[in-house]
């Protein structure tokens, strides 16, 4: 089986890489919603501070790979021969998906901060916020996870600057490039 992990620093366009994904028939394993269920376990609300400490309280009792490894079973129990991961957010989890699937492919996705706050602005979900203060806070919480490291082992990076048929042009072009025709 082969798995593609995407990277990339809040709204860089991971979502919409799925997305894209999920329409051609990949199966995609989200990693945010291995940490939304804990939030939701918890009883907690679904807030951005919510959803970061408990990433971190994961990541604290289990290790910096914690999340990968929630991912590891759902990954297992698909049968399609290619499989996305969505929201790789450190080098540790590289390093195990890779332990994992020899066959793994790491994908990131770069824009510039001020493409990413207004995609943060428009897009609505209960984690978001409008400051780019907030953003701020939130990138340099995900750097310390290792995000920065994951982001330079990338395979393969896309640029996501211009327009969204731009964007879907790029990811088709490199989903096929991986032997998957979308």
């Amino acid at each position: 089986m082969k798995v593609i992990g995407v990277v990339g620093l809040p709204a860089s366009g991971k979502g919409e890489f799925s997305k894209i994904a999920a329409e051609a028939g990949i199966p995609v394993i989200v990693m945010g919603d291995m940490i939304r269920a804990a939030v939701k376990k918890a009883g907690l609300e679904p807030t951005d501070t919510n959803f970061g400490a408990t990433a971190n309280r994961l990541r604290a009792e289990n290790g910096m790979d914690a999340i990968a490894a929630l991912c590891v079973p759902e990954i297992n129990g698909q049968t399609a021969p290619l499989v996305l991961v969505d929201g790789i957010r450190g080098d540790a989890e590289v390093r195990l998906f890779r332990k994992h699937y020899s066959m793994f492919t790491l994908i990131s996705i770069d824009s510039s901060f001020e493409k990413r706050l207004d995609r943060i602005r428009a897009r609505g979900r209960s984690d978001d916020f409008v400051l780019p203060e907030s953003l701020r806070e939130r990138d340099e919480r995900e750097m310390k996870w290792g995000l920065g490291n994951a982001l330079a082992e990338a395979d393969i990076r896309i640029k996501n600057e211009g327009s969204l048929e731009e964007f879907s042009s790029a990811v088709i072009s490199v989903i096929s490039s991986l032997g998957c025709d979308p």
